[in-house]
């Protein structure tokens, strides 16, 4: 349904509008080079960059500032989502077992779905209480963002957008009510928008800043990149990605060295299969370990090591960072040029260092998973954003 206007020919009208707000999000990050503690400050600014990217993707509407009353609402249930794919206990002494059993979010029934049929007095079952109460938040989440662009759409006013696109298009809703385009519009662009934001990309930056703070000869060796490809005088574009070669490797190998979505988005067999001997039958669920393949050693040599360079070898395989099949991530040709052009205006303009101590020694932070949800982001790790010269925070300053 969305492929008319996601594909790799069709994203390319919203360039313009990527590279705007990667300069936006450089001029946020460069504020914060005096800050003693930026993590909460910069995951902060990378949640919201790419949120507004998509707010513009997906419905043609600019985030009325930080506490954008569309943004609250999408931020509390895609978090609700993301802590409802769990299922494990964190807990480890009986009382707060038993606490955890009334109010703990992760779902049992993921695991034993006969579950479902309990009674709502069961104790236990409070889980169903809460699914109600998130069911409710998702419908105003979803009706509120999708009745804007509808009545900009009948202004003749919209600007353009996944949904705008698909309102005004007939031909992909052929034979459907209209009651049913209408649902189908609205599942399809809240999880575009929950996929592409939250479940990925702003993660993905986090594990990038990781990167950079523990591997500065990676940093260093894609600066000096830039600088020989683009000068002094411009920040990148995504028009430069086939240029900058040292900087696509160094985002595949951000996919591998931390995946951010371990297990990917669970698929259903649409046909028996065996597998390694294995009878899998028709519609039996299967989860996709990608952090398994992210470590296999017969393609990956020292798996626990950054290495970008391990892409110069023309067989060494790419993540499926995306997914596969016909759940592959559908807004992946807008998500790539995305992170490539944040990432890049990145390296071009700050240095992201280690922190000194008293005596002027670096401290190498501890790099560790985050919460134990279906999207893995880093714990909060200390480190300092510098600009990299007078030069360059003018051409931060300068542009627009």
């Amino acid at each position: 349904m969305m492929n008319n206007w996601l594909n790799g020919r069709a994203v390319t009208k919203y360039y313009s509008q990527q590279e705007r707000q990667a300069r936006l999000l450089v001029q946020e990050l460069a504020a914060l080079s005096g800050s003693p503690q930026p993590f909460a400050e910069v995951k902060h600014e990378l949640l919201y960059t790419m949120a507004s990217s998509m707010f513009q993707l997906v419905y043609g509407y600019e985030l009325q500032g930080k506490r954008d009353m569309y943004l609250e609402k999408a931020r509390t249930i895609t978090d609700n989502a993301n802590g409802a794919a769990m299922f494990t206990s964190k807990s480890s002494d009986l009382a707060s077992l038993s606490s955890w059993l009334t109010t703990h979010t992760d779902f049992l029934v993921n695991i034993f779905p006969v579950l479902v049929h309990v009674p709502d007095w069961l104790p236990g079952a409070g889980w169903k209480r809460t699914a109600r109460e998130w069911r409710s938040l998702k419908e105003e989440a979803i009706n509120s963002p999708y009745e804007w662009t509808k009545a900009q759409v009948n202004k003749g006013i919209a600007q353009p957008s996944v949904v705008s696109s698909l309102l005004q298009d007939h031909s992909s809703t052929i034979g459907m009510s209209p009651e049913e385009k209408e649902t189908r519009i609205k599942e399809a662009a809240i999880t575009l928008y929950q996929g592409e934001w939250r479940l990925r990309y702003p993660s993905t930056l986090l594990v990038f800043v990781a990167a950079m703070v523990t591997h500065p000869d990676v940093q260093i060796k894609a600066q000096q990149e830039l600088d020989d490809v683009l000068g002094f005088e411009t920040l990148p574009t995504i028009a430069d990605r086939e240029r900058l070669l040292y900087i696509q490797n160094i985002i595949n190998e951000l996919f591998r060295w931390q995946p951010v979505f371990p297990t990917g988005i669970p698929h259903m067999c649409w046909q028996d299969d065996i597998y390694r001997g294995y009878n899998i039958d028709k519609g039996t669920v299967v989860i996709g370990n990608m952090w398994a393949m992210s470590r296999d050693e017969r393609f990956y040599e020292d798996p626990e090591v950054f290495n970008p360079d391990r892409y110069l070898d023309p067989n060494v395989p790419i993540i499926p960072m995306f997914g596969w099949g016909r759940r592959r991530c559908p807004g992946m040709y807008f998500a790539e040029p995305s992170l490539f052009v944040r990432i890049a205006s990145i390296l071009a303009t700050l240095t992201l260092s280690k922190k000194k101590d008293a005596n002027g020694i670096e401290i190498t932070p501890v790099i560790e998973p985050g919460a134990n949800t279906a999207i893995v982001s880093p714990k909060p790790f200390d480190f300092q954003i510098t600009i990299r010269s007078e030069k360059h925070k003018q051409l931060i300053f300068g542009s627009t």
